[in-house]
């Protein structure tokens, strides 16, 4: 294909992006209202709960079996080197922008977790239906790609809901504790402040909650009282080997108790998990998937409700990046940060690393799929951050002007990009 033509095919699926996005900012407006706050929200649980698993348990029971997910096992890889790059990309925009502690987590988040569901849903079947297009005959191509946007967006759902939501967690309850420390510190008597003994050697262990204070407390309830006779040698380097000891079996232990399960098997996962089920046991399969089937009308119904997930989901982006119009100023090293590092740093990288697996053998010979990996690299921020800064309470306000940014700048990138790694794969 000429570059013209490949610049017209990748640019058309993304105009299609902006054009509903832009209707859902529209009905999101205070004179219109159509979709306001509470009516986002209603629409969001709709396709959380129900759209959105439809959508995924359909295109994978139908695309899945035991030869495709060999083919595909490499998906769950790259998306976890796109978090982890993302991460250190992310840690190194901290460091230059000097950036305060409640907007690290988003800062990370954000350069970590890509958009791996939406926007590739509505991406793949548009090119997929261009007329001429890269990537061969338009309803095998709807159907292997459909396949792995729903791999894509389940596995993505997996990483964002444990990795990112977890970074988030830690950097939002850091900046919270800092602040609850000072003002502990203000409102203490002088009395207490008078009589404390300076060289103690137990601190206080303020947090965010009292869930957290208890847990703190249950953890440290055997700790070592401090002693002001001076141990023998022996037994302080054995308290030292226990309370070491102890550390680890507390960190262990906190890291499973504080994992938000509920949040990892959300909906979509378990369609994930039940598509698979569908799509690689043989007897089941040959109920629900084909023309012949039995009971092909399930898979009907299923499939008619994940096709209303695309439009709602995006109508949905569209509302709530109106909030970014109305939201506090955000330093611009900030926003220039994510942007290089999600539509510059990320995508070169991604290059380099599937050509390098396509080199040595690791990935099999369908154009499409090496599109679709290369694609997950060059994805704005998860829509699905701006939820954990709501539940956290951490950088809200500042959340809104990046997507708004982003997201708006991902029209022009995503059209490049597209267009480069159409080129590059076709």
């Amino acid at each position: 294909m000429k570059l013209l033509q490949l610049f017209i095919t990748a640019s058309v699926p993304v105009l299609k992006l902006l054009l509903i996005t832009g209707l859902g900012a529209y009905l999101a407006r205070d004179g219109i209202d159509i979709l306001g706050e509470d009516a986002r929200k209603h629409l969001n649980t709709v396709a959380f709960y129900v759209f959105c698993p439809a959508l995924v348990a359909s295109k994978l029971a139908q695309t899945i079996t035991s030869k495709s997910i060999v083919e595909m096992w490499f998906m769950p890889i790259n998306i976890l080197i796109t978090f982890i790059i993302g991460s250190i990309l992310g840690w190194i925009v901290i460091l230059v922008t000097r950036a305060p502690p409640h907007l690290s987590g988003l800062i990370l988040g954000c350069c970590s977790a890509g958009n791996l569901g939406t926007i590739l849903l509505i991406i793949i079947p548009s090119i997929c239906k261009e007329k001429g297009g890269p990537f061969g005959a338009p309803d095998v191509c709807q159907t292997n790609g459909m396949g792995y946007v729903s791999l894509s967006m389940a596995i993505g759902s997996i990483y964002i809901w444990s990795y990112a939501y977890n970074i988030v967690r830690i950097f939002s309850r850091r900046s919270t504790k800092g602040s609850e420390v000072s003002e502990i510190s203000i409102s203490m008597p002088s009395k207490e402040s008078s009589t404390s003994d300076p060289e103690s050697c137990i601190e206080p262990l303020p947090s965010s909650s009292k869930d957290m204070i208890a847990e703190d407390n249950e953890d440290h309830q055997c700790a070592v009282p401090c002693s002001r006779s001076v141990a023998k040698p022996e037994v302080v380097s054995s308290i030292n080997m226990v309370s070491v000891t102890d550390k680890v079996k507390q960190n262990i232990s906190m890291l499973f108790r504080k994992t938000n399960m509920s949040a990892i098997l959300n909906p979509s996962t378990i369609a994930a998990i039940v598509g698979f089920v569908i799509g690689l046991v043989p007897e089941i399969r040959k109920l629900m998937i084909g023309e012949g089937a039995p009971l092909r009308v399930i898979q009907d119904s299923v499939l008619l409700l994940g096709d209303g997930a695309i439009p709602a989901v995006t109508l949905i982006i569209g509302g709530n990046l109106l909030k970014g119009l109305q939201g506090q100023g955000i330093r611009k090293s900030f926003i220039i940060g994510i942007v290089i590092v999600r539509y510059i740093a990320l995508p070169l990288t991604g290059i380099f690393i599937i050509k390098g697996a396509q080199k040595i053998g690791l990935l099999h010979s369908d154009p499409l799929y090496r599109f679709v990996l290369l694609l997950q690299y060059a994805l704005p921020p998860a829509m699905s951050i701006g939820v954990m800064t709501q539940l956290f309470g951490a950088g809200e306000n500042e959340c809104s002007v990046i997507m708004l940014w982003t997201y708006a700048l991902a029209s022009i990138s995503l059209t490049l990009w597209s267009t480069a790694f159409i080129w590059l794969v076709a």
